[in-house]
């Protein structure tokens, strides 16, 4: 299986290359230096691919999530690429506008938080993100965009606050991902932007039917 580390040793060479994980799913690694995540499954005798996303916007975690998610269709009976394009045509209304998305997240979410964290996560996006992105679709926002939120909020010396809105979005953009109705974490790009802490973070996404 792939570790984070063996991903990051993993050098473009001249020819495309997979590095295998488990279970059908595994990295692309294009010549340009790209890394693309594809499930290998097969569905009525084809052997059919699927796409997650670029790593690291899709990080490993991601894409064994969005895996799962895909498997479980499977053994429904449910072709995941298809599925996917049904979610794609929703995805033309608001439904995959930032803040439909959020709200979602939110929902799904609040039952594994207290009370006052779930007050304080609303309260901030409500505050920083839904103003500016909220009606954006998650597929038209881009990493300068994610940064310019970022970076207004740590400009008032609210380091904290400005670390907790980016791993708020990009749990967010992740859920979008898994769901079919986005393809990257643009929160994911603008880390590091002097507002993180050195170490990582734990998504705090949670990942259910998006109805």
């Amino acid at each position: 299986m792939l570790t984070d580390a063996a991903i990051r040793r993993a050098k473009p060479q001249d020819k495309p290359y997979k590095l295998a994980d488990s279970e059908g799913l595994y990295l692309l690694v294009n010549p340009n230096g790209s890394r693309l995540w594809r499930l290998k499954y097969r569905m009525g005798g084809k052997e059919k691919l699927l796409s997650f996303g670029k790593y690291p916007e899709v990080s490993l975690a991601g894409a064994r999530e969005a895996r799962n998610n895909a498997k479980a269709e499977i053994q429904q009976g449910r072709d995941p690429s298809l599925t996917r394009k049904q979610r794609q045509a929703e995805a033309a209304n608001t439904k995959n506008h930032l803040r439909a998305v959020g709200e979602h997240w939110l929902k799904v979410n609040a039952a594994n938080w207290s009370g006052v964290h779930l007050e304080q996560v609303t309260r901030s996006l409500e505050r920083f993100v839904w103003p500016s992105l909220g009606n954006i679709p998650v597929t038209e926002i881009t990493p300068p965009m994610v940064l310019s939120v970022i970076e207004g909020i740590a400009r008032t010396n609210a380091k904290e606050t400005a670390r907790r809105v980016r791993q708020r979005l990009s749990a967010i953009f992740t859920y979008a991902i898994a769901r079919g109705l986005g393809t990257e974490d643009p929160a994911a790009v603008v880390k590091g932007g002097g507002f993180e802490k050195p170490s990582g973070f734990r998504s705090l996404s949670v990942i259910p039917s998006f109805v």
